[in-house]
């Protein structure tokens, strides 16, 4: 049966902060598949095209109507030094991009890599400095693909496309978390009120729910290791991982309708669709939404 409600991360795929083989992406994908994930989520920057390849030729071989695939726009690969997240990249630098001309070439080379006709979802990615180009964007993919949204991890962002009524689903990283619930405020009000999906990403903040050391992508400070062992104690007293609260709790708003994570081998993936299925008691909950964020 298909868990309609993980979807798979690709970044890890592409090498982002060390290099992983094509045996262990592939073995990744399908055991994700095995899983019931089956919305994979992508895009150019990750390894430089990398992750796109290696998740094309993972599904080459699954019928087409039992999986969507989202990729971004914004960026398009050129000659140079790849991305420095990312180990093992191909000689391509990502460089920002809206322009009409740009998505449509962008959508065109995503499709090729991913030996596919078509995507489901294309996001404009990290548009920040970007939204006087958006609308135009925004035209230029609905020309490949009619589901149109943004990837990004500043809730103002999200926030001004959706009230402008020009998006129609939103990929937001780390900005509703058990540490960061900011996106709370107003933008997932917002998208329950207009009907827009919300996907949530980063909902381990890179890594500082999961038992690492790091939030959004940079050392977590001592402040924020002390809030991460608060909620870490409490889920203990009732015998619960934190990071399964961490995978669940975005899925408890009415505006999001999907989880996604990161994984870069098959016990990784493995171990967050059983997190998700992990039972927690409401009063864990209630005790988890009354600590301070």
């Amino acid at each position: 049966m298909a868990r309609i409600r993980l979807g798979l991360g690709t970044a890890p795929l592409g090498g982002l902060f060390a290099s992983i083989s094509d045996d262990e992406a592939a073995a990744t994908v399908a055991a994700g598949w095995a899983s019931g994930i089956r919305h994979f989520d992508t895009a150019p920057l990750y390894g430089s095209g990398l992750a796109e390849i290696r998740l094309g030729r993972a599904l080459a071989n699954h019928p087409r109507h039992e999986f969507s695939i989202s990729t971004k726009v914004g960026r398009v690969l050129l000659p140079g030094e790849p991305d420095r997240h990312f180990v093992g990249s191909p000689a391509l630098t990502p460089v920002f991009d809206f322009s009409p001309a740009a998505v449509r070439r962008s959508l065109n080379e995503s499709l090729e890599r991913l030996r596919q006709e078509h995507v489901d979802v294309a996001l404009l990615h990290d548009p920040e400095g970007h939204l006087d180009e958006a609308r135009r964007a925004i035209d230029a993919a609905r020309e490949f693909v009619p589901t149109v949204g943004v990837g990004t991890n500043v809730v103002a962002t999200a926030l001004t496309l959706v009230e402008r009524g020009e998006i129609d689903v939103v990929l937001l990283a780390g900005r509703y978390t058990l540490l960061d619930q900011t996106a709370g405020d107003a933008l997932l009000p917002l998208c329950a009120e207009r009907g827009v999906p919300v996907h949530a990403a980063g909902v381990f903040n890179s890594g500082v729910l999961a038992g690492g050391t790091t939030f959004d992508y940079d050392t977590a400070s001592h402040e924020m290791l002390e809030r991460r062992d608060a909620l870490a104690d409490l889920c203990g007293r009732y015998g619960v991982p934190l990071a399964a609260a961490a995978i669940q709790f975005p899925l408890r708003h009415p505006a999001v309708h999907l989880v996604i994570v990161g994984a870069r081998s098959p016990r990784e993936i493995e171990e967050d669709a059983r997190l998700l299925d992990t039972a927690i008691p409401p009063e864990l909950w209630v005790e988890l939404l009354e600590l301070p964020t």
